[in-house]
């Protein structure tokens, strides 16, 4: 058996470009953006929200597009971590709709959408981006989760699956979050 060496390019920046990339690596807790659309037409199931109205609560915020399969495969993660945790306290606040494709950037076919699939929490529309530049975003899907204090305290990119290995360190942290008391 041959040992494996590591290729050159592998090293130094190049790998830790590829950590960052996988979503492996994570930024110390931040100061979540407050959510960057007012108007009541940028928002579906609810009224416009702010980081105030949800202090001191636990909250998932999801990145995702209709068109996007990968959203689409994660959707029963999300309904599922909903339902399980709502009881103790997690609000999946923000399905966050971010256009990857140009026929996702329609807001009547984003409610289309929104309906078709049966998403009951909030929605908000980013068409702009906004929301997504403002926490440094760049993949489908993607989840922050916020912690009671207003610090975003974690996050997961990619499909997210019940039972799945990949699901469970955000899962492991959405717990100890609920599980901590409001200061």
């Amino acid at each position: 058996m041959r040992a494996l060496r590591t290729p050159a390019w592998l090293t130094g920046a190049a790998a830790c470009a590829l950590i960052a990339c996988s979503g492996a690596a994570e930024r110390a807790p931040f100061r979540a953006p407050e959510f960057t659309h007012t108007a009541g037409t940028d928002w579906l199931n609810s009224a416009p929200l702010t980081l105030a109205q949800l202090r001191g609560k636990v909250v998932l915020v999801e990145f995702w597009a209709f068109e996007c399969v990968n959203c689409l495969n994660t959707r029963a993660w999300v309904e599922s971590i909903a339902a399980s945790r709502a009881a103790a306290g997690l609000v999946v606040v923000v399905a966050v709709h971010t256009p990857e494709l140009r026929d996702e950037r329609s807001p009547d076919k984003v409610r289309a959408a929104v309906a078709r699939l049966g998403i009951q929490y909030p929605v908000m529309i980013d068409g702009d981006y906004s929301y997504w530049n403002a926490l440094g975003n760049r993949y489908w899907p993607a989840f922050y989760l916020i912690g009671r204090d207003g610090l975003v305290r974690g996050r997961a990119i990619g499909e997210l699956h019940v039972g799945d290995d990949t699901a469970r360190p955000l899962e492991t942290l959405i717990d100890q979050l609920l599980a901590t008391r409001r200061s």
